[in-house]
């Protein structure tokens, strides 16, 4: 199986990351509603995605454009190589 390349399905997947995403935190929040855990969430959301953004975007266009990787494990592997290495 190859990769999704049709950009009707790839953003079908990304609408469906989000909806997992807004029910998981709404089930938490039923479960346990808190404005403490709410902000703490959205804080715990929102670094997970710049931490995406930083292993995606930053460290190809910025810190080693000739590298590309296809997913978070690739991005550990080249991580771990580049602090062993130094």
């Amino acid at each position: 199986m190859g990769d999704i390349k049709h950009p009707a399905l790839l953003y079908l997947k990304g609408g469906l990351f989000v909806a997992l995403g807004l029910l998981t935190v709404t089930a938490i929040l039923v479960l346990h509603p808190s404005l403490q855990l709410a902000a703490l969430l959205a804080i715990a959301i929102w670094s997970f995605c710049r931490a995406y953004y930083f292993a995606f975007y930053v460290i190809q266009h910025y810190i080693d454009p000739k590298f590309r990787y296809a997913g978070l494990w690739d991005f550990a592997r080249y991580a771990l190589k580049k602090r062993d290495s130094q």
